[in-house]
């Protein structure tokens, strides 16, 4: 008998024709086709298929190749296409790609002998594991900042309760930045099948990605930086909106508040107790026996009064949305669902029907244009009512038994597509519907729409949350860790239930989720049914002032959380920023003991620490850093021990911040005319901050309605400079109150637009209230040195403030 030679894995075969085209070249192989398309200096999309074409249609990236000046040569085993950025060479007897910067540094390489390949349907690309190689990204991962080592799995799963290892949970992202000697890239595999990453994990050779069917697409970034990076996988994915000013407020949400009596409730308490808030949310039971789009006969009887009433204490309301329709005559959604076909199929032609809160449901189509329509006039009446924030749940798709058929057939734009292709998008595809559809609906006022599921480029259409997190110390630091890994994948506006989800918060857990939460870019305080009440008054009247003290404070930094916001629809850069954007090459900053810790913006250093500990390590990287709340100073490269009771979280401020604020206010709503302008004193580096204002609600500032403000600080010629503010918005400051840190007897005489100003010394009350919880049991500590405020007209068109 003859003995057939056969392997699995059938990797590429040699080129057989190639050709340049506008953007870059393609050409076949022995058994596929291949193309390379640059859309910039620094972006090459690699595309290898079976198939008679390549496919280009793709829900996560928007942009086009561009036109790119592209030097290609051809040797006799190598094509070289060189940009102003990077070189990639093309091996022709095999087809591995190779990246090179200008310098010839190997950036990223194919596997010599397995480049990409196939195993039946399953594609994989393998790139040759680089020496010191880490790997930052993904999204929504469970496991440590640097995923060298690890395996992980893209398939949206309704996660309750998830683990710190379990995998895969809510979202696909699947966007990774590798690091090595002193050179970063970034790869986005868009292939919307099951996939999976392999960081070497159980081999010391590859790292590789792979997807269950389709085709092998990725795009190859390449930049100086990990900020650059993400700039350029948010220019070919979107960046955010700029939400509503409220949405970035505090949220207090339950499953469920009801009926309407402890809404009302709820929101009376906020107000008595001082303690700021925006948003109520209404989980599951604000429904008619869990069916979207309706409102229960009895608990909600008068949705428009009770909004109304919300609306004059200063509340906005966020509604719970569900992909489930249930199957039930009568029932307007459901009857006018199947007059307009929206539902997913099976191949057969019948309704596909799963089990979920309502019963046996139908699940709209948002592949089919005419269902994402559909869906969008749904909305009519709770925007008629003044709804203006929506949240999209189970949207995985979330079903009882989690195990989604998957020869479900989708539309997908016509193209018809298995469950297989089209789950990974489900959640990306309802929260579009929903943001289009309320942003429509809504005319000149922005939506604020959040989702569990996601897939890349979702930063367009919503906020994400990490799903049902637990109750306990690793968690929160877990959901830390997310948010940063989000922010890395163009998720700028991210975060977690704040006390946990699942299970029961005490004392101690809850305060200091509370003022972690406060330094996280969505900030929702959340509890399940039949858990114990999780409000910050719930758990003593200690953890209430600590609660009313972060809570506070954050609203006092809404002026720089709000310019964060702008930055990151203009540059994606995310709010919470992972210390590896600003020191990849620095090791400690991925050390388990410090990878939780983050920027939020550019200038204070959160240093989260277990509810249980009393004194925790920080490592302060290269730069000078002030303590938060006694002002001081450190030098970087530091590991340092710190106090971190229960009320203080430890915080620190990068030497030359600029931080913009204004006194604390019950929401955002409420105008200020007073700006507290606090700079840190640097001794030679050059700084500045754009402060960013509109009014927060609508879309004017795209017609140039804003108010945008340069903030200069050049420690080097002792001055600082607000420029001329930019755009046709009038902001309501008008005055502005200078606090200079760490200036102590180094200023004799101080000048503003050369006329000799008097400065007042005082010590540094402004931040001592989050460590002053119990003005008799724990009394202000004596600050480390006095700053230096002087107050100043913030309508001049320009100021500058210099000394001597």
């Amino acid at each position: 008998m003859a003995v057939i030679n056969r392997t699995l894995s059938q990797s590429l075969g040699s080129i057989r024709q190639w050709e340049k085209t506008q953007a870059g070249i393609q050409g076949k192989t022995t058994d596929e086709q291949f193309s390379v398309s640059f859309y910039n200096d620094a972006i090459a999309r690699i595309s290898i298929t079976r198939s008679n074409e390549i496919e280009d249609f793709s829900y996560a990236v928007i942009q086009q190749p561009g036109s790119v000046n592209l030097n290609i040569t051809d040797s006799d085993n190598t094509i070289s296409i060189t940009t102003e950025k990077l070189v990639l060479t093309i091996k022709k007897d095999k087809l591995r790609f190779s990246f090179f910067n200008l310098k010839n540094d190997v950036i990223n390489e194919d596997d010599e002998a397995f480049g990409t390949s196939w195993n039946g349907e399953q594609v994989t690309t393998y790139k040759k594991l680089q020496p010191g190689e880490r790997f930052i990204g993904l999204g929504e991962k469970t496991g440590p900042l640097d995923r060298r080592g690890n395996g992980y799995v893209n398939w949206n799963t309704d996660a309750f309760a998830y683990g710190s290892g379990t995998d895969p949970i809510y979202s696909t992202l699947p966007f990774y930045i590798g690091v090595h000697q002193n050179v970063v890239y970034g790869i986005f595999f868009d292939n919307s099948h099951k996939s999976f990453f392999n960081f070497g994990a159980s081999n010391n050779r590859f790292a590789s990605f792979s997807a269950d069917s389709g085709d092998m697409n990725y795009y190859f970034i390449y930049g100086d930086t990990v900020a650059e990076i993400i700039q350029h996988y948010t220019f070919l994915t979107g960046r955010m909106p700029l939400p509503p000013l409220w949405s970035i407020g505090y949220q207090q949400c339950r499953y469920s508040y009801y009926p309407d009596k402890e809404v009302l409730g709820i929101a009376r308490h906020f107000r008595d107790k001082d303690i700021p808030a925006d948003v109520i949310v209404l989980d599951i039971h604000y429904m008619d026996d869990y069916k979207i789009f309706s409102w229960h006969k009895k608990s909600f009887a008068e949705p428009k009064k009770l909004l109304d009433q919300l609306k004059e204490m200063g509340f906005e309301v966020v509604l719970m949305c569900d992909p489930g329709i249930k199957v039930e005559a009568g029932y307007q959604t459901y009857e006018d669902g199947v007059k307009n076909d929206v539902f997913i199929k099976y191949p057969d032609g019948s309704y596909y029907t799963g089990q979920v809160w309502p019963g046996w449901c139908h699940f709209p189509d948002f592949t089919n244009p005419k269902t994402r329509k559909w869906w969008a006039d749904q909305f009519n009446d709770y925007v008629a009512l003044g709804v203006q924030g929506f949240w999209n749940d189970m949207n995985e798709i979330a079903t009882w038994g989690n195990m989604l058929p998957e020869n479900v057939e989708f539309d997908f734009e016509g193209m018809k597509a298995s469950m297989r292709k089209a789950r990974n998008l489900f959640g990306l595809l309802m929260s579009r519907s929903t943001y289009e559809g309320t942003k429509a609906l809504m005319k000149n006022r922005r939506p604020f729409n959040l989702t569990r599921s996601a897939y890349a480029g979702i930063q367009r259409y919503a906020a994400v949350w990490t799903g049902d997190n637990v109750a306990y110390d690793e968690h929160m630091l877990l959901g830390v860790r997310m948010v940063s890994s989000m922010g890395l994948t163009g998720v700028a506006f991210a975060g977690y239930d704040v006390g946990g989800f699942v299970g029961n918060a005490d004392s101690k857990l809850f305060a200091r989720w509370v003022s972690i939460g406060a330094f996280s870019p969505f900030f929702r305080g959340h509890s399940m049914i039949n858990s114990r009440d999780s409000e910050p008054w719930s758990y003593g009247e200690e953890v209430e002032q600590i609660s009313r003290n972060y809570i506070k404070f954050r609203y006092q930094i809404m002026p720089y959380i709000y310019s964060l916001f702008y930055e990151a629809t203009q540059t994606g850069m995310p709010v919470q920023r992972t210390l590896a954007i600003n020191y990849p090459h620095d090791p400690k900053v991925y050390d388990g003991t410090y990878h939780n810790q983050y920027l939020f913006g550019p200038y204070f250093l959160i240093a989260p620490a277990e509810s249980t500990k009393d004194f925790t390590k920080v490592y302060l990287p290269e730069g000078d850093w002030y303590d938060l709340y006694h002002g001081k100073k450190f030098q970087g490269n530091t590991e340092i021990i710190v106090e971190c009771p229960v009320h203080k979280l430890p915080v620190f401020v990068k030497a030359g911040a600029i931080i913009p604020m204004e006194p604390a206010k019950i929401n955002t709503a409420q105008p200020s005319d007073l700006l507290r302008l606090h700079i840190y004193k640097d001794v030679a580096n050059n700084n500045s901050f754009e402060y960013y204002q509109d009014d927060g609600v609508s879309y004017d500032y795209e017609q140039n309605k804003y108010a945008k403000r340069l903030i200069e600080y050049k420690p080097l010629l002792n001055k600082i400079i607000l420029h001329k503010t930019e755009g046709t918005y009038k902001s309501p400051l008008k005055k502005v109150i200078l606090i200079m840190h760490g200036f102590e007897n180094t200023i004799q005489t101080l000048y503003v637009n050369n006329k000799e100003y008097a400065a007042q010394h005082t010590i540094n009350s402004f931040f001592t209230g989050l460590e002053k919880y119990d003005p008799v049991k724990d009394p202000e500590p004596a600050p480390e040195g006095d700053v230096i405020s002087i107050e100043l007209d913030y309508m001049l068109d320009e100021i500058t403030i210099h000394w001597l």
